[in-house]
């Protein structure tokens, strides 16, 4: 094995680590606590962790899709801020929600928290910084000393992206803003549909800007995206242990069971591996599912989502816009057709999640109904009378909906359950995946009449590549795709 043989290797795994580990560091309150507390802890240190979270983004696009302008701006960036972040970390390691003043419940929620040993961190979070040094120096031997001046372009882009969300907190307390304020976010309100009317925009831009490049652009900039849709998903993981993520405060909130959580890895995965059984799931069950909660975010009384620049509302309306147009754009540019045979494991898929969700989320709410520290147990129940929410995954454990369904009851743990509005959810949300899906084709037929015949729709709406173009290029070569190429060739091209 040659010497650059070995230096691709090693750059590979090195960054395949350091994803890793970065991903166990979401676990600890640290990672993301001092964001919205700057004026508590070093500003250069805070800067440098900030900073140096762009090689979430850089090292992959850098090393496993070749993109040398991320490649120039990773070793020549990052190193910097890795190293003076390894100089200046002060306090960062003493941070704990165990504190003398904490409520009988947080101490609770910390004891569950805060798993990982403070040493533990530590040693994780040098291994980070040693993995992404590494990383950038293979890139130096692998393309060299010299750059672009236009890669550095996309810098500002590389750090907006992985922004920490709770930054803006730095400029106000949320706790002296009344629950009856203006700016609290709540359905029906200015900023509900502000938050509307980001999404459309948003994926109506994405598209009219994506549909100019070819496919293989596109197929770049919806990776990039799918990647910035996971490091701010995962940012939420140390959120969750310290300060909370809008109603729900331990560990326990980050497993994936809510719908728009799935589809976070489903749509992701979708546009990097190019699967068309993903690009159906994400397509039919998660567009809709989070499409719906813009339109209704659940009953104001199960939400804190604070004012309109609170962490969690600006979590999730960017995580909720990358989630829809990741669902929505591959269909809209041509890379994947959606087809009515193609419904049959997304609803089954939607099924098992609903069996799963009510049984973790039973298991999960009798642990804590039962779990202790220092003689205190936390209460579950409704939002603002009691310690905590149910974790509620897929929306299994509270009923959002203005009619009771309190037939056939059965018991998981200390919970109790109703088929009933078990089998109505899951109607309900199959009714909206089939209303999404007619609405889409009769956007189709209305355009095909709009455009008339098929030689000038292709010359009015320009795509780059039909999905029987796409069976024949795709790398994945499944059988699915191959099957579909002859009957795609004697359809419409427009798509």
């Amino acid at each position: 094995m040659n010497f650059k043989r070995i230096n691709d290797v090693t750059l590979q795994v090195c960054t395949g680590l350091y994803l890793a580990v970065s991903l166990v560091l979401t676990f600890t309150v640290s990672d993301y606590y001092i964001f919205n507390r700057i004026g508590e802890f070093n500003f250069i240190f805070v800067l440098c962790h900030w900073l140096k979270k762009c090689g979430l983004l850089l090292l992959p696009l850098a090393v496993w899709y070749k993109k040398k302008c991320c490649a120039d701006i990773a070793k020549y960036f990052l190193p910097v801020f890795v190293i003076v972040g390894c100089c200046t970390f002060g306090s960062f390691f003493d941070i704990t929600m165990m504190t003398p003043d904490a409520s009988p419940a947080q101490k609770v929620f910390a004891s569950i928290n805060e798993f990982m040993p403070k040493e533990a961190n530590m040693a994780l979070f040098f291994i980070a910084a040693a993995l992404e040094l590494i990383c950038c120096a293979s890139l130096f031997i692998r393309d060299g000393w010299k750059v672009s001046a236009k890669s550095f372009i996309y810098l500002p882009f590389a750090i907006v992206a992985v922004m920490p969300l709770n930054i803006f907190e730095n400029f106000f307390d949320i706790n002296s803003i009344p629950q009856d304020s203006f700016l609290r976010f709540r359905n029906f309100t200015l900023w509900h549909f502000l938050a509307l009317a980001i999404l459309v925009g948003f994926t109506v831009g994405c598209y009219y800007i994506l549909k100019r490049f070819d496919r293989k652009k596109q197929q770049d900039y919806l990776v990039a995206g799918a990647i910035v849709l996971l490091i701010q998903y995962h940012c939420k993981d140390s959120m969750l242990l310290g300060d909370g993520y809008n109603v729900y405060n331990t560990v326990f909130g980050a497993i994936p069971l809510f719908i728009c959580n799935m589809g976070v890895y489903v749509a992701s995965l979708s546009v990097i591996l190019k699967k068309r059984v993903l690009y159906a799931i994400s397509f039919f069950v998660h567009a809709v599912g989070a499409l719906t909660v813009f339109i209704y975010f659940g009953k104001d009384e199960m939400s804190n989502y604070g004012i309109f620049c609170s962490y969690s509302i600006l979590y999730f309306c960017l995580t909720h816009c990358l989630l829809f147009g990741l669902c929505v754009l591959p269909s809209a540019l041509g890379h994947y057709k959606f087809r009515i045979k193609d419904c049959i494991i997304p609803i089954i898929y939607y099924c098992f999640v609903i069996i799963f969700a009510t049984v973790t989320s039973g298991l999960v709410s009798t642990f804590l109904t039962t779990y202790s520290y220092d003689g205190y147990t936390i209460v579950i129940g409704d939002y603002g009378t009691a310690d905590m929410s149910p974790p509620n995954y897929a929306f299994t454990q509270v009923n959002p909906l203005p009619l009771p369904f309190d037939y056939i009851p059965f018991v998981i743990g200390n919970c109790t359950f109703y088929l009933s509005y078990l089998i109505a959810l899951y109607a309900v949300y199959v009714g909206l995946f089939w209303a999404f899906t007619g609405a889409y084709y009769a956007f189709l037929a209305v355009r095909r009449r709009i455009f008339g015949g098929q030689s000038q729709k292709i010359k009015e709406i320009p795509i780059p590549l039909t999905i029987s173009e796409t069976a024949a290029t795709d790398s994945d070569g499944s059988d699915a795709e191959n099957a579909l190429k002859n009957e795609e060739n004697n359809e419409e091209k427009v798509h």
